[in-house]
């Protein structure tokens, strides 16, 4: 490998869950923020859960609303 082209490498980096779940990894980056994890996410939990950011769903459905009218 070529010297001091690659990025900083941690071993052990923490990643933080919006749930509160912390685990760590390998990467670039020292810390990670994410919204989903394998102790939140309905496929291995067995819960559903409905992530609706800014009202995004509302916002669909209002335009659909509007295309109907039409």
């Amino acid at each position: 490998m070529k010297k001091d082209i690659h990025p900083k490498y941690f071993p052990n980096a923490r990643v933080i869950c919006a749930c509160g779940n912390t685990f760590e990894v390998g990467s670039t980056k020292e810390h990670i923020e994410i919204e989903i994890c394998s102790k939140c996410h309905p496929f291995y939990s067995g819960k559903e859960k409905i992530l609706d950011r800014m009202g995004r769903v509302e916002k669909f459905r209002k335009r659909l609303a509007k295309k109907k009218k039409k």
